[in-house]
Order: structure tokens, then C-alpha cells, then sequence
């Protein structure tokens, strides 16, 4: 059904875990995480174990169990990788008792050598490392995950400051940033999807919502939304990163910049963080643009009929910079996107 839509296809997948009452672990008991002759303490649904990545025979079966997914089914174009148990049980049936303290080095050796395999032979295929949220978002498996997914709270208010503070680790190519539904589930806050939108596409955007409980409207903007993405892409994934207000530093917004690195185009983000009636912001001054060039600036995202002063004008980088400008965020939730581009030959 993807393929007919033009759509390609994506899986989630565990394959570090088994549980108690599979046929993996009748077979084979001694390949989870455990400590010989004590009671293991299950995971979720009680019955939930972590396979042992530093015994090879693991390693192999779980290579073996990604390769022939994709052999049958070459269509599959995504893979979320989760994994979602802490381990419980400290101890391998694999290892010696010199190298018990080893086990979390070894496991990851374990993991890296399927995961180097799985790349080797699909390196077209994009991965996404997810672990009950962002509890794998680190350096040591980056080269083998092409996103990592930052928490399982999309709540575009909370994702503002979340995705600020990772960005400082991480480049926004490397962190998955999905438009959730509103209400939200981890808070039950209802937000606007503009704000959704433009909160996500300051990384690798992505969608969790289902199209069929969507309005003619949500769908309207969201494919609007995700065109005006496509354009700005580049620019947000392999641009520079300007920090220009934190959310952080409680002035009521938080905003960012990308430029690309020929400062010929910039995508500017402002969020509002706080809402009170009569509040007054101050003009945003941009950062990370070339003074000596002129920049027109067009509006992404727009939501309402309300006309931007700057919209549709050029101005010198040097103005955005050292003046700034000061945009309509009187609602609560409210947020804009600016898209700037190089204008030649205007004095």
C-alpha cells in the first residue's frame, strides 16, 4: 500500500529483546542478560529480557534475523531501532567471571560489530536509534544511526527547550524532530499545529499523527508545511546553528538561526514560551548573516491573515543584525518562520 501511495516504507523493530514466554528463550535461555542459577527480573508486560550482545552467537542471530528481514522485503526503506529495558539482571552466561565488570563495555563492542555489518551491507538504509525516548542519544553509536529519536514527550513547548539544549551535542540532522498530535499525550496540552510544525522543523522532521483523524484543514497545512520543509532542509540539517534567545533565559520566547555557509540563505525560528495579556517584546536581532548583503524575507508556515511589516522586504544583513525586528506573537503558543535569501544588486 506504501509503495502504490509513493511512499516508503519504514519498520519498528526491538531486536535486542526477548521475552520469557517466547521461543527464543525456551531454545536458548542463556543468551539473555542474567546472572546464573538466580530469578530474573522481567521488564515490561513481565516477561520482557535483554539478549547478550557480547556473546557472538547473539550477535550472529540477531545480524542474521536484520538481513533476512531486508532480503525478503527490499522495499523497506526505514528502520526505527528501539530498545526499551534497562538491564535488570546484570551478569552474562557468556562471559568468564574475570570479565562480569565488563559486561556494558562488551555488549556495546557486541553491538557496534552488528550494527558496522547491517551498514556494510545497507548503506542506503536510514536508521533511527530510539531507547524508551533519547536514552541512546550518544557519540559512541552515531556511526551507525542516522537519527536519533530525543524523547517520547513531542509536546512542541516542552521539544523548544529539549531541542535546545541537545543541539548543543548533536547537529539537527541527527535529531528527530516529529510533529506530534494535539492533545498531547505526555502532557495533554492542546497547541496549535503551526506551533508543532515550526517547533519540529528546527530538526529532522518527521509526523506522529494518523492522517485519517486529521481535519481537510490539518492536512491542508501540514502539506504545505512539509513542502516549505523540503526547502528549507538543507539549510537547517547541514547549516550553521545561531543561538539568539534561549528559552532558558525567560523572556518570554526562545529563537534560532540557520544559515548555509555562503550566508546566501538563512531560515529564522522565534517561539513563544510565556503568555500574559499586554506583553511586550523586545525587536529579535539575528546573528550568524553576512552585514554587507541584502536578504528578502518571506514568511513560512503562515497560519493567519495578519500581514508581517517585513514581509515580502529586503534588508541588509547588517539591520536583522545590529536593529532587529519586532514580529506580532500576541497569542498564546504563537511562533514564526522567516526564510532569507540573497538578494543581488539591491543598494
Amino acid at each position: 500500500a506504501a509503495e502504490r501511495e509513493g511512499i516508503k516504507f519504514g519498520i519498528w523493530l526491538e531486536p535486542e529483546m526477548t521475552n520469557s514466554v517466547s521461543e527464543l528463550y525456551e531454545k536458548h535461555p542463556h543468551w539473555v542478560i542474567g546472572q546464573p542459577n538466580r530469578e530474573l527480573r522481567p521488564g515490561r508486560g513481565g516477561t520482557q529480557l535483554v539478549l547478550d550482545l557480547s556473546n557472538p552467537e547473539v550477535q550472529e542471530f540477531i545480524y542474521k534475523l536484520i538481513d533476512d528481514l531486508l532480503t525478503r522485503h527490499p522495499q523497506i526503506a526505514y528502520i526505527k531501532w528501539d530498545a526499551n529495558m534497562n538491564v535488570n539482571n546484570y551478569g552474562s552466561h557468556h562471559l568468564p567471571a574475570e570479565r562480569q565488570s565488563h559486561l556494558y563495555i562488551d555488549y556495546h563492542r557486541g553491538f557496534a560489530k552488528v550494527m558496522q555489518r547491517i551498514r556494510d551491507k545497507y548503506p542506503d538504509m536510514v536508521i533511527q536509534a530510539c531507547a524508551s525516548g533519547g536514552g541512546r542519544a550518544n557519540y559512541g553509536v552515531l556511526p551507525y544511526f542516522d537519527e536519533f529519536w530525543v524523547s517520547d514527550n513531542t509536546e512542541a513547548l516542552q521539544r523548544i527547550y529539549m531541542q535546545w539544549g541537545i543541539s548543543y551535542f548533536f547537529p539537527a540532522v541527527a535529531m528527530a524532530a516529529h510533529v506530534g498530535s494535539s492533545p498531547n499525550h505526555q502532557t495533554g496540552r492542546v497547541m496549535p499545529l503551526k506551533l508543532r510544525f515550526d517547533v519540529a522543523m528546527t530538526g529532522r522532521l518527521g509526523m506522529e499523527m494518523q492522517p485519517r483523524n486529521m481535519t481537510d484543514e490539518e492536512r491542508a497545512f501540514s502539506r504545505k508545511a512539509i513542502s516549505n520543509y523540503k526547502e528549507i532542509r538543507e539549510v537547517v540539517q547541514q547549516g550553521d546553528l545561531y543561538r539568539l534567545v534561549s528559552p532558558y533565559d525567560d523572556k518570554g520566547v526562545a529563537s534560532l538561526l540557520y544559515t548555509d555557509p555562503g550566508k546566501a540563505k538563512a531560515v529564522f525560528f522565534v517561539f513563544k514560551t510565556e503568555h500574559f495579556h499586554g506583553q511586550v517584546l523586545p525587536p529579535l536581532r539575528m546573528a550568524g548573516l553576512d552585514p554587507g548583503k541584502n536578504y528578502l524575507i518571506r514568511e513560512l508556515n503562515r497560519s493567519d491573515s495578519e500581514h508581517l511589516p517585513v514581509e515580502g522586504k529586503v534588508i541588509s544583513g547588517a539591520l536583522l543584525m545590529n536593529n532587529g525586528i519586532e514580529l506580532p506573537l500576541e497569542k498564546e503558543y504563537a511562533s514564526r518562520v522567516l526564510l532569507l535569501t540573497e538578494v543581488e544588486g539591491v543598494n
